[in-house]
């Protein structure tokens, strides 16, 4: 036997003695169950002392903020880099820990993604995240959702159609483009509503075959279309600081106008993290640092 089974056996017999002469009916195996129940219940509040009582008290134990980033979305994220992975690093600055990015790639809708990165994890054994970035900060989504608390907008999404002003000086509609070549991500927003406008009459000159808003874009970049669509973001990114193109609402009524906003989400029993990301926010943007952050990747950031 060892010490430490010695110690448990003796402490384990000094209860059942205790117990025996206290109430003499009881037969031993009650008097086990009795004395067992009591030491584990002297026990518990031991090891719960012990452990961090909040979420950001655990945060801080850890000495690491995990963050979820999408996978594949620029200029958010893309291997290791961009907007997201700096704002990452500044949050957890803020918190006194290091960052620890959670990159994952998107379910089949938001929901999904809320439950594999924000209060369950995936059932692959991956996550959950400490918190999770560019969660739309919608109310149906918030409904939806009971078990994260979203907040913290940061950036205005919009769908936008940029265009060469060398070959399409003016766009109020998109009767300028007709029998032009056009560039959109087929699985996408945009390239849904371009598909669908005017009853169809753009499918013949739509360049689809892309996987994101920038990569249509570069096409116009480099002169293969006259005119790209897509989010704001990934419009913006590539050819917002060159000249020769302008950047505007896509002029479909079905696109929404004032687009949509992404902020982060944690658990919702998470409030003091909660707290403290929103105070890490503001501060950011306060000083200044949010912006220039943005406009490293050519992107004109504004407080919401």
């Amino acid at each position: 036997m060892s010490d430490r089974d010695a110690v448990t056996t003796a402490a384990a017999d000094s209860c059942v003695s205790g117990c025996a002469r206290a109430q003499p009916g009881l037969a031993r195996r009650d008097v086990l169950g009795a004395a067992l129940a009591a030491m584990l219940g002297c026990a518990v509040p031991a090891v719960q002392a012990q452990t961090p009582a909040t979420a950001l008290e655990r945060i801080r134990q850890r000495g690491r903020l995990i963050v979820g980033v999408y996978n594949d979305l620029p200029p958010f994220h893309a291997a290791g880099k961009g907007i997201e992975v700096e704002l990452a690093a500044a949050l957890a600055q803020s918190l006194g820990v290091a960052p620890s990015l959670l990159p994952f790639t998107a379910d089949e809708n938001m929901n999904d993604d809320l439950r594999n990165v924000v209060w369950k994890g995936h059932y692959l054994g991956w996550g959950p995240a400490d918190v999770m970035l560019h969660v739309p900060v919608d109310r149906v989504l918030m409904q939806a959702n009971p078990k994260v608390s979203i907040f913290s907008p940061y950036w205005r999404e919009r769908i936008v159609i940029a265009r060469d002003l060398a070959k399409v000086p003016k766009l109020d509609s998109l009767e300028p483009l007709l029998g032009k070549p056009v560039a959109a991500a087929g699985q996408s927003l945009a390239g849904w509503l371009m598909l669908g406008a005017d009853n169809g009459a753009f499918r013949d000159q739509l360049r689809t075959k892309l996987s994101q808003g920038v990569e249509a874009a570069e096409l116009l970049r480099k002169g293969e279309v006259v005119a790209a669509c897509g989010m704001s973001s990934e419009l913006e990114s590539v050819l917002g600081r060159d000249p020769r193109f302008e950047i505007t609402p896509l002029p479909v009524p079905r696109a929404p106008r004032d687009g949509w906003v992404v902020g982060m989400a944690v658990k919702q029993e998470s409030t003091d993290l909660a707290a403290a990301l929103r105070d890490s926010m503001e501060q950011l943007a306060g000083s200044g640092r949010l912006k220039d952050l943005f406009a490293t990747a050519g992107l004109n950031w504004q407080r919401l």
